[in-house]
């Protein structure tokens, strides 16, 4: 009879796939809370401490440590030596081993959990088991995610699994040891022993003295930036936001898709309003809010129409019936929003190539760890990491604290809702910026420019390219990411009709560029913080 050895945490699919064991002639072993929920549900099973003669000591820390155990698993079949140690030994051949670990980091997420708990939660039989498996893969099915239970009792049903099978069971095994261990050192990093000896669990590092990042594959794409590029599609912890969208509709995500959605998610993240936000090549090319999302859209597409085409487009509200109507009156290459309506989706499939994708972005709009907030990125041969920019300035309505007017006339009520809502979408275009708005809408965008007085130029360019009026930003209020290092690139804002400016501050030319400001009548504020973005 073939031995099957089932330890888990994790006890989703076990019953199901404990009894398909049984009917196909394997006898259950099995350990602690394990065992218990097998003889509950009326299956045969043989604890481990019956194989072992050994009974679970040390509040179950040592049970499966034992020759009993390990030599059945190891045992090589091809080996006549080994399987005579088996016999001489009295070792009974284990011929499948379904394990999952102590949950470590559910235990390690929980910010009130005792150092011990963390210690306690430290698996040591289970992760020699799976790895004792994964080597003897050739004679021994390792199984590690209840998700790979039906695939396992489908094979077992005719030749039993086969060498690819086993070698990637195998594998994910030892990759799931991996990053359960990886884990582990990660949480006690943040370990410190105090004065008096005691230890003491301190924040997760942004940057610890080593950083290791589990991902997950999530799948290939088609090709990166270009066709030439191969390039992958991984989720990093849960998988939350866009690491694990729900894909509504449409052609597959590439690459750039998967760029410019994350743009538009992080820009609508910054209104408790109803926003939308048009992206292309990762800038906003209209961003507006509204009475619903459907007039939030519909405003942000107005503010750009010709760039609009083909865009991206990202919602902070469910995507409903009537903002499907008018998403697909247009061409828009994807959308991206918390959750879309079943009434939607009918009128969405009209265009089946959009892709629609669904995606809860809301425990990124105020990160609580330091993993959460944490940004890598590569260069060559490096990594740089730093913590996710989030305009905390402009969360309150202004004016505020830290928020201060250096001109002689101060905003109007309009003007400053216009400047916040400006401040709000600055910092998500690529630098250098300047942008124009009203209190409800982006009015022209001058991106990623090399100077400032480049930006206004962009932006006006941009604007008067579809408003038929002599002055088309006349009225509007603007945003700077940096400060104005010259009074030249506040002279072409005032030239360009802007009434008031936000802008950081900070350059040694501050008092220049504000005289230049009261000269031309303008308002001026100051953040006190820069939101560049490369």
């Amino acid at each position: 009879m073939r031995r099957a050895l089932l330890s888990v945490s994790d006890k989703s699919g076990l019953l199901d796939f404990a009894r398909g064991l049984t009917t196909r002639g394997f006898e259950l072993v099995s350990t602690g809370g394990t065992a218990a929920a097998l003889t509950a549900a009326g299956l045969p099973v043989t604890n481990v401490s019956d194989v072992t003669g050994f009974p679970e000591m040390m509040d179950g820390r040592v049970k499966t440590l034992h020759p009993l155990i390990h030599g059945g698993i190891l045992a090589r079949r091809h080996e006549p030596h080994d399987l005579e140690s088996a016999r001489a030994n009295g070792i009974g051949l284990i011929d499948l081993v379904a394990v999952n670990l102590y949950p470590f980091a559910r235990t390690a997420a929980n910010p009130a959990a005792t150092f011990d708990e963390l210690i306690e939660n430290i698996d040591i039989g289970g992760p020699s088991m799976v790895r004792a498996a994964a080597k003897n893969f050739r004679d021994v099915v390792v199984v590690v995610d209840p998700a790979d239970y039906g695939a396992v009792l489908a094979s077992l049903d005719g030749d039993g699994p086969s060498p690819a099978m086993r070698f990637d069971l195998a594998r994910r095994a030892l990759t799931h040891t991996a990053a359960y261990d990886t884990t582990i050192a990660e949480v006690l990093d943040s370990v410190r022993y105090d004065d008096g000896g005691t230890p003491v669990r301190e924040p997760a590092a942004l940057a610890p003295a080593r950083l290791v990042v589990t991902a997950t594959k999530v799948r290939d794409l088609r090709y990166g930036e270009n066709p030439h590029q191969p390039a992958s599609w991984y989720a990093i912890g849960g998988g939350d936001g866009l690491g694990r969208p729900a894909i509504v509709q449409g052609k597959e995500l590439s690459y750039t898709n998967l760029l410019d959605l994350d743009a538009a998610a992080r820009i609508a993240l910054e209104f408790d309003e109803p926003a939308a936000v048009v992206i292309k090549h990762t800038n906003p090319c209209g961003v507006a809010i509204g009475t619903s999302a459907t007039d939030a859209f519909e405003r942000a597409r107005e503010a750009d129409a010709l760039s609009a085409f083909g865009g991206i487009v990202g919602l902070n509200r469910a995507l409903d019936a009537a903002t499907a109507r008018a998403l697909t009156s247009t061409f828009i290459e994807a959308v991206v929003a918390p959750s879309v309506d079943e009434e939607a989706r009918p009128i969405l499939a009209a265009k089946p190539n959009m892709r629609v994708v669904a995606a809860d972005t809301s425990a990124f709009q105020a990160p609580a760890t330091a993993a959460a907030s944490r940004e890598i990125r590569s260069v060559l041969g490096g990594l740089l990491v730093q913590a996710r920019d989030i305009v905390a300035e402009a969360r309150l309505a202004w004016p505020c604290e830290g928020v201060k007017v250096v001109t002689k006339r101060v905003p109007t009520a309009e003007e400053w809702r216009a400047l916040r809502f400006a401040w709000r979408v600055c910092a998500h275009v690529k630098s250098n910026t300047v942008l124009f708005a009203d209190a409800g809408r982006t009015r022209a965008i001058g991106a990623g420019q090399m100077s400032r007085v480049d930006a206004v130029q962009v932006a006006t360019m941009k604007a008067s390219a579809w408003q038929a009026v002599e002055r088309p930003l006349a009225g509007t209020v603007a945003a700077s990411d940096a400060f104005f290092p010259f009074r030249d690139g506040l002279d072409a804002v005032a030239r360009a009709g802007a009434t008031a400016v936000v802008h950081p501050g900070g350059s040694v030319r501050d008092a220049e560029v504000i005289a230049a400001a009261d000269e031309h009548g303008l308002a001026m504020v100051l953040t006190g913080r820069r939101h560049f973005r490369h």
